[in-house]
């Protein structure tokens, strides 16, 4: 949900001049912009050699929710392939910034008693060890997807549509911790563009990242 709305983004930003989108199923876009790649297996992204070339920042927004996921399952697919992932770019653009989607919440020190935010923590670290010319972690609350940005999963996307009407409220209620795909679209491009003053933004930095 949170790439639909970071491509919609980089496809209408006129400094963006190339947009190469990989994941396990298309986004279903059009655009000049746009070269989109379909992989079954993204530990094998090496595979792609000079494709992989020539990019200046990388959005990474693949995620999983970890209802009812082995804590191993979770770990593979959040710490280890972001870790393959973001290794196999570096090889390839050694100049390139990492913008990297986490969540509230999650757990830089360890100690959590969420299995989630641990290992949400650890990527986070090891992402920000790694030697990229810039690298941030987002941290969204509550974001309510615009312009047909929705979660393929079908619980999520029936969660979403019974939240929907209760948007306003409780963006009345927590401000903060609320915002929108554009809004973090937004801040990510921001960012990419012009730095920010701190690695990690919460879901709150996300308007000052648009000023």
């Amino acid at each position: 949900m949170l790439g639909q709305g970071a491509l919609r983004e980089c496809l209408a930003d006129s400094d963006v001049e190339a947009v190469l989108s990989i994941g396990r199923s298309g986004a279903g876009l059009q655009h000049a912009k746009l070269t989109e790649l379909v992989r079954a297996d993204l530990f094998t992204l090496e595979e792609l050699g000079s494709k992989l070339d020539g990019y200046d920042v990388c959005l990474y927004c693949l995620g999983l929710s970890s209802f009812r996921v082995p804590e191993k399952d979770y770990r593979r697919l959040t710490l280890d392939l972001t870790g393959s992932i973001a290794e196999t770019l570096l090889r390839h653009n050694p100049g390139m910034q990492f913008l990297f989607i986490s969540g509230t919440g999650t757990d830089s020190t360890g100690t959590s008693s969420q299995m989630w935010a641990r290992v949400k923590g650890e990527a986070e670290n090891a992402l920000l060890r790694m030697p990229f010319s810039a690298t941030y972690m987002f941290r969204p609350s509550f974001i309510r997807p615009l312009h047909g940005s929705l979660p393929k999963t079908p619980w999520l996307r029936a969660l979403y549509a019974v939240a929907d009407p209760l948007f306003p409220l409780i963006k009345l209620l927590a401000p903060r911790h609320v915002s929108n795909t554009q809004e973090l679209g937004r801040a990510i491009l921001h960012v990419a563009k012009h730095g920010f003053e701190r690695r990690i933004l919460e879901n709150w930095d996300f308007r000052k990242a648009q000023i």
